[in-house]
Parts: C-alpha cells; sequence; structure tokens
C-alpha cells in the first residue's frame, strides 16, 4: 500500500503516453495490414527503447506506467512508490524501509498523563512502530478499558483451540471464550512497539472495570523496559500483560505487582505467554490465577520462553505453578528466584506435558499439595545447579515430584523440605530419575505413615551418580530411599548413610550399596 499522501498542490508525476496498436488495415489488404503494423513497431521502438513488444496485449500498454519517460539519470522520485514517503506539505521525506517503514522507529515522549500514553500508542499502531519514552517516575492510572475492536486475531487462537479439542476431547467441554472478557486498559499491541519506562508506573484504579494493560496482538512485538504494572486484572488469560499466538515481547526490568487472572482453565496472574517471550531482570511479586484451574500465578507459559534474574515472590495458582506453570510449551530458567509462592502442584515451578529447563536458581520456602518446590508432569524437567530448600507439600513431595515424566537432576541441593506424605526430598512415579552430583539432604517426611524423606521412587526407574542422601528423616522406614515397583541404581560414588529410622532398609525392593 502507498504511503504518499498529496497536498492539494502536488502534481501527478511524469507519465507515459498511451500507445495505440492498429492492424493498419489499408484498403481492406491482410497484407498492407501487416506492413503497418510492422512500421508502427520499428517507428515505437526508435521512438523510445523501453517501447513494449508488440506481442503484449493492447490492455497492458494502454496503462498508466509513472515515470518511465524520463532518462534515468533525470527521473525524479515516484512519490506514489511504496518506498517513498510524504509529509504532506510537497516534500520528499526520505526512502522507508521494509513495508513502507521508517528505517528507525522514532522517540515520542510521553507525558505524565493517561490520554497522552494512549494516543501515542495509538499513533505508533497507526504509524507501524515507535519508541515511547515515559515520563521519569511518573504514575499513569487507567480508569476504562481502551475501547477498541479487534480485528487482527485471524482466528488463530479458535483454530488452535478447536486442535486442542480434537486431539484431547476433554477440553471440547471447556465453557466458550467470551471476547468481551478480553480487556486491555491500552491500545492493543500491533506493530514493533518499545515502551521505556524510565521507573513509571503504569496502575488500574481500585474501582475500575476488569482490564490487563497490554495485549500484543499476531505480528506485534512489545518490548517494555523499566516500569511497574500494578493491579491489573482480567476475566481472561494475562492480569497485566497477555503475548498471543504469533507474536512476541521482550520484558526487560519490569515488575509486576498484584495482578489476577480470574480464566477459568487459563491463567497467568501477571503474564501469560502463548507466543515468544524474553524475560530479564524483572520482578512478579503478590499476583493469582484464581480460576478453578488457574495456572501460573505468575506467569502461564503457553508459547516460547527464555528467562533470566527474575523474581517470584507471594504468587499463586489455583492448579499449577504458583510461581511459573510451563504448560504443553518450551521454557527456559536462568539465574531466578522463586520464593514463597503456593499452587496445588508445584508451589514455586510447574512443569505440565511440556519441556522446562531450570538452571542455576533458588526454590524455597513454596508450598503445595504435590511438589512443594517443583511438580514434574508428563513432562521433561531439566534442572541443574538448583537450590531446593524449605519447601512443604501436604501430599507428597516436599522438594520435588515428578509423574510420568523425566527430569535429570544435576549438581544440585535438596534440603530442609518437608511433606506429610511420601518423599520429603523427592517423590517420583513413573518417572526416569537421574541425580547426578547432587546433595539430599535433611528432608522430612512427618506424616504418621510417611516414607522416604530423601527420596520415595515409585515405578519408573531412579539412578544416583556421585551423589549424597544424607540426614532424612522419615516417620516409617526407610528413612533414606524408599522403593516400590521401580529400578533404582547407586554407582560406588554415590553415598546414603545417617538417615533416619534406616536408610534404605524396609523398602520393598532391595537398593543394591545401600545398607540399614
Amino acid at each position: 500500500m502507498s504511503t504518499y499522501r498529496g497536498s492539494p498542490g502536488s502534481t501527478r508525476p511524469g507519465r507515459r503516453s498511451r500507445w495505440l496498436l492498429t492492424g493498419g488495415l489499408v484498403a481492406g489488404s491482410l497484407v498492407a495490414g501487416a506492413v503497418g503494423l510492422s512500421a508502427v513497431t520499428a517507428s515505437a521502438a526508435d521512438r523510445d527503447p523501453a517501447a513494449p513488444s508488440p506481442a503484449w496485449p493492447a490492455t497492458m500498454l494502454q496503462d498508466d506506467v509513472p515515470g518511465v519517460d524520463e532518462a534515468p539519470d533525470d527521473r525524479k522520485p515516484d512519490r506514489q512508490r511504496p518506498e517513498w514517503r510524504h509529509d504532506g506539505d510537497g516534500a520528499v521525506d526520505r526512502p522507508a524501509g521494509r513495508n513502507g517503514r521508517p528505517p528507525q522507529h522514532q522517540v515520542l515522549p510521553v507525558p505524565c498523563d493517561s490520554a497522552q500514553l494512549i494516543a501515542a500508542l495509538v499513533r505508533a499502531n497507526a504509524e507501524g512502530g515507535a519508541t515511547l519514552r515515559l515520563a521519569e517516575n511518573c504514575t499513569y492510572p487507567l480508569t476504562h478499558a481502551f475501547q477498541q475492536a479487534d480485528e487482527y486475531d485471524g482466528g488463530i487462537r479458535d483454530a488452535r483451540e478447536a486442535a486442542d479439542a480434537a486431539e484431547n476431547p476433554g477440553d471440547a467441554e471447556a465453557p466458550p471464550r467470551n471476547p468481551a472478557d478480553d480487556k486491555a486498559g491500552l491500545p492493543v499491541i500491533y506493530h514493533g512497539i518499545t515502551i521505556e519506562g524510565s521507573g513509571a508506573t503504569i496502575v488500574r484504579g481500585v474501582h475500575a472495570d476488569e482490564f490487563r494493560f497490554f495485549t500484543v496482538r499476531d505480528g506485534g512485538e512489545l518490548t517494555l523496559k523499566d516500569v511497574t504494572l500494578r493491579n491489573g486484572r482480567s476475566a481472561a488469560e494475562g492480569g497485566s500483560i497477555h503475548i498471543v499466538h504469533g507474536a512476541s515481547a521482550v520484558v526487560e526490568g519490569v515488575t509486576v505487582l498484584g495482578s489476577t487472572s480470574r480464566s477459568t482453565e487459563g491463567g497467568g496472574g501477571a503474564i501469560f505467554n502463548d507466543g515468544n517471550l524474553l524475560i530479564n531482570d524483572s520482578k512478579l511479586i503478590g499476583n493469582r490465577a484464581v480460576g478453578a484451574q488457574g495456572k501460573g500465578g505468575g506467569l502461564l507459559n503457553g508459547g516460547v520462553m527464555t528467562m533470566h534474574r527474575t523474581e517470584f515472590r507471594h504468587n499463586s495458582a489455583v492448579s499449577y505453578g504458583g510461581g511459573l506453570a510451563n504448560f504443553r510449551a518450551a521454557g527456559e530458567v536462568h539465574s531466578s528466584t522463586f520464593v514463597q509462592n503456593n499452587a496445588a502442584q508445584g508451589g514455586g515451578v510447574a512443569s505440565f506435558s511440556a519441556r522446562t529447563k531450570v538452571f542455576d536458581s533458588l526454590v524455597a520456602h513454596n508450598s503445595a499439595e504435590v511438589g512443594g518446590g517443583l511438580a514434574n508432569s508428563d513432562a521433561v524437567l531439566i534442572a541443574r545447579q538448583l537450590t531446593v530448600r524449605d519447601n512443604a507439600a501436604s501430599v507428597s513431595g516436599g522438594g520435588i515430584s515428578t509423574f510420568q515424566g523425566l527430569l535429570p537432576l544435576d549438581d544440585s541441593v535438596i534440603s530442609g523440605n518437608t511433606t506429610r506424605g511420601n518423599g520429603g526430598g523427592i517423590h517420583s512415579e513413573k518417572s526416569n530419575l537421574l541425580v547426578r552430583g547432587s546433595d539430599v539432604e535433611g528432608n522430612d517426611a512427618v506424616g504418621k505413615r510417611s516414607q522416604g524423606a530423601g527420596l520415595f521412587v515409585t515405578a519408573g526407574s531412579t539412578s544416583l551418580y556421585r551423589s549424597r542422601v544424607i540426614g532424612n528423616q522419615s516417620t516409617v522406614k526407610a528413612g533414606g530411599i524408599q522403593a516400590e515397583r521401580a529400578q533404582v541404581k547407586i554407582d560406588d560414588e554415590s553415598v546414603v548413610i545417617e538417615n533416619n529410622p534406616t536408610n534404605c532398609e524396609g523398602s520393598k525392593v532391595p537398593v543394591a550399596h545401600c545398607f540399614r
């Protein structure tokens, strides 16, 4: 589409004269007609080297072709072509970039006024993107959802949900989505937009309607830096931010406080990602996923996510992942902290039918029914250099629970975790558990019939390499490793000692290299 906006005084570019082909019928002679056609063609070729072939259709030859009469060196810029922009005052601005956009986004300072912020986002979308620089330390209060028809979804979400329902028939019984619930306080992001927060805060008013702050639609690219989002509330997914399938976002130095998702089966109290998300150096604090099966009190990932140096505190979810839920998705977590989060499964982190990597991170003081620190279900959870300590589970897996999954645990410490069921440190059921270069130490299983304060393994297989299971205590033996219908392997460099009431004695499956 052309970006040319002509002024009243502008003139049209030079145009090529119309060509007229004629059969040259003279006195009814076909021979003369052929000669006439050749003469016209030869004359045209001599007059203009750009002349078309006589074999081209007449309709093509009669079209206006701007600017071809000028010599190449003298040719003026064609203001109707999309690679040129016009300022509206008769002057050519500059060649534009891809798709007619400027090569670089302009920077728009945004005064400390909510209406100005909304207007700047509307302008940025209209112009194909921009960088917005918020007023330093300003608070932008929002009291109403932004009224905007969403015409860019393209049915992608509906198509994905239909495919999921076909693959998982039980999902077809879920209540239909109500578009009226999917509201945002700011204009939907359709293009590449960067918001430099400068320490500003965007807040939903206490008595305002329910809405999140940002929806990043298919093809949109949001970069959000150095801003606080407070008190977002959505009846759908993403209490503050929703990145849809086909969209992307970079979140850096952002704090999301006290936001809520009421989605029945979705969640993401602070953020829901169904596209591509990079989140660095951010804090998600006091957010909730309160739907009947709410997932990801802090963040629900349903797409592709990479995270560095991000803190999750005091978040909660009804179902999976009090801090983070990676649900049918791919996610990587590096050097992050999960503290005092709560959910039914995976108080700190939950990986469900997903591929999740958690490296060099702290998971502490979280609580759940299953998997006080981390829960892995029908998924792959790759854990390396973790500290999982002082978490609690009321049913099983005080530190970690894995069910029908693969869990390699490397160079980690699992300590001080508690359950009222089995598996104070780790509970593994129908899973492949690999513990390498790690310590499982000082965990407790305190229920009346609790076993396996260090590890409780039922079905599946468990292997320990260069690891230590020390000082764990359960009510019923074995206190170190309790195995039922499982294969357990311990290499010569691993030790299982000083557990109470026994190390491995009492296990239904004998554990080689483990005594008493």
